[in-house]
């Protein structure tokens, strides 16, 4: 049976979350202006500075973000009020039992999300992903779920990151300077996509999707890093969705839709190499997990991300099927979904 937070804090959560979007359109300095490329529509910020025009990159038009934009100038009036009110909504989050963050990862987070990291199309997978979706769906994490890492993974299109036109600042090397992380080497002389923190063991990933039998490195120009290419990255990645740190007074952040993110962890399990058996076990944990709940709440997101995967060809039917053969609850919950 999923455990389930009350419905009092489900709501906090997502006035929380609406609040952090209502802030990032309130601290435009001019002008939004819509731009199209490649058949997609961006809004970006466009103000003077002397004689230049700059051009802060807002994000992806959508009817709920216009709806911000037309009220801006009213937002940015009320971020005082509502910084002090996102304060008592993480205050009543944590009484309610909802996971937190250390210190040390909260405020690393916290200074990437400044930077512009996840506005720049940053989406974080993996564990930290994972316990996020505690506030999306409003479920309870037991212990076993619960347990945090301390390596943190931010995945992104390489092509999007080209099209934004728009860079982090401050840049991400100084970021992790100030918090004490060298660059690591790759295989790549001078190239770098995992940087390290040298008084800790925080370790900082940055990938990127693979296509054919190509896992080279490749350059996220907007986040002026490196990145790993990953097969079956895309489908994790594409649409993601805003998610809210109970970190001080929040922090915005992107995560991946929780249906594909369990989708995927049912593939991943089955491509880990026989040393990595526990964390493949770790990774049918988090989708069976997940899968309970969005048979329960989300069935028809479910059904089409699941066969959003199985049209992609017999390699990731092969992987998803082998995962579900040794899940048989698991199974039985998405042969119900397609089946209703």
């Amino acid at each position: 049976m999923l455990d389930r937070h009350s419905a009092l804090a489900h709501a906090a959560y997502h006035d929380l979350l609406r609040s952090l979007q209502d802030d990032a359109v309130s601290e435009i300095r001019g002008t939004p202006t819509k731009v199209l490329r490649n058949g997609r529509s961006y809004w970006y910020d466009s103000y003077r500075i002397g004689s230049d025009v700059k051009k802060r990159y807002i994000g992806e038009d959508s009817a709920e973000l216009r709806a911000r934009l037309d009220q801006h100038e009213a937002l940015k009036a009320q971020q005082d009020t509502r910084r002090r009110n996102r304060t008592r909504l993480v205050r009543l989050l944590r009484a309610e039992g909802f996971l937190g963050l250390d210190a040390a990862t909260g405020s690393l987070l916290a200074a990437l999300a400044k930077s512009g990291v996840f506005r720049l199309g940053g989406t974080i997978v993996g564990t930290h992903a994972f316990r996020l979706y505690e506030g999306e769906l409003g479920l309870r994490f037991g212990t076993d779920m619960a347990a945090q890492t301390d390596d943190i993974d931010v995945a992104s299109f390489s092509h999007l990151s080209l099209a934004l036109e728009d860079i982090a600042a401050p840049p991400l090397e100084q970021v992790f300077r100030d918090f004490s992380f060298a660059p690591q080497p790759s295989l790549q002389a001078g190239r770098s996509w995992r940087w390290k923190q040298t008084r800790g063991d925080t370790l900082v990933e940055f990938l990127t999707p693979a296509f054919g039998e190509d896992e080279s490195l490749r350059p996220l120009p907007a986040l002026g890093v490196d990145a790993q290419g990953l097969h079956h990255l895309n489908y994790l990645i594409a649409d993601p969705i805003r998610a809210a740190i109970t970190y001080r007074s929040g922090v915005l952040v992107q995560i991946p839709q929780p249906e594909r993110f369990a989708i995927h962890k049912l593939i991943v399990a089955e491509r880990r190499a026989a040393a990595d058996a526990l964390k493949a076990e770790k990774d049918r944990r988090q989708a069976a997990f997940l899968i309970a709940a969005l048979a329960e709440d989300r069935p028809d997101e479910l059904h089409d991300a699941y066969a959003d995967a199985l049209e992609r060809g017999p390699k990731w039917r092969a992987r998803i099927a082998a995962s579900l053969d040794r899940m048989p609850q698991t199974k039985a919950r998405i042969d119900a979904v397609l089946g209703s």
